[in-house]
């Protein structure tokens, strides 16, 4: 070889190690790299010191309950991003899937969460397509315990191996307890389509709503613990009042 040959191929070298720097440093100036597109199935972003702030995931890639750095078995079959609190704990999320099975269902939707402290969601955004008419939009607010999510996390292999019976009974008994919180208030298009306003009490039992049916009849529906209607106002009974006053 001669000394131009092997000039040329030290430089060639040198050259493809400098590209390949800037291919993965992203042509770095200081700190900083400029990408126009990047393919990536999981991102992690996180402090200086490593505490997780934020992911953005696939499906297959999504991550468990993570509660100060450490992740729990939580199944959640959809892609979306999660956030997290200064202590590295899930602190609420955007989720999203939609598909239409071989008999051509529907199963479509999204959810944007914020999370009590080391809890599950106080506040849900949602927009859920269950086919034909089965389209739920609204907002959610709901109460949650004081105790961490932690113990629940650490229970459900439990829960996941008892006899059905026992764990249908054991579920009734703490959904009697709001063992798990309770929905308070919700607004938004029901399932049946109604545009709704409804106010639970603390056990989660449905006890005013107010809603405007698709065909325009309007109310006001006041409920007992069981859900059955014990008072309405509606534009005819306030007209019916109005008239006997007079």
């Amino acid at each position: 070889m001669t000394r131009s040959e092997r000039f040329l191929t030290l430089y060639a070298g040198v050259l493809t190690l400098a590209v390949a720097t800037a291919l993965l440093t992203g042509a770095t100036t200081g700190n900083k790299a400029s990408f126009e597109e990047l393919d990536v199935q999981r991102l992690n972003l996180r402090e200086p010191d490593g505490t997780l702030r934020y992911v953005l995931s696939s499906s297959a890639r999504f991550p468990g309950g993570i509660i100060k750095g450490k992740e729990y078995a939580h199944p959640r079959p959809q892609a979306g991003m999660l956030f997290y609190n200064d202590e590295g704990s899930e602190v609420g999320g955007l989720i999203f899937a939609g598909s239409k099975d071989a008999s051509g269902k529907v199963r479509s939707g999204g959810s944007l969460t914020f999370d009590r402290y080391e809890q599950d969601q106080i506040v849900q955004i949602m927009g859920l397509d269950r086919g034909g008419d089965r389209v739920l939009a609204g907002m959610q607010i709901s109460d949650r315990p004081t105790r961490s999510i932690t113990i629940d996390l650490e229970e459900m292999p439990t829960l996941e191996t008892m006899p059905e019976e026992e764990r249908n009974a054991l579920m009734a008994a703490r959904r009697a307890e709001n063992h798990y919180g309770a929905d308070r208030l919700f607004v938004g298009r029901n399932g049946g389509g109604d545009a709704t306003l409804l106010l639970s009490d603390a056990k989660g039992n449905p006890r005013m709503q107010l809603k405007v049916t698709p065909g325009g009849a309007a109310s006001i529906d006041f409920l007992d613990e069981q859900g059955e209607v014990t008072g309405q106002v509606t534009p005819e009974t306030l007209a019916s009042a109005v008239k006997s006053e007079d």
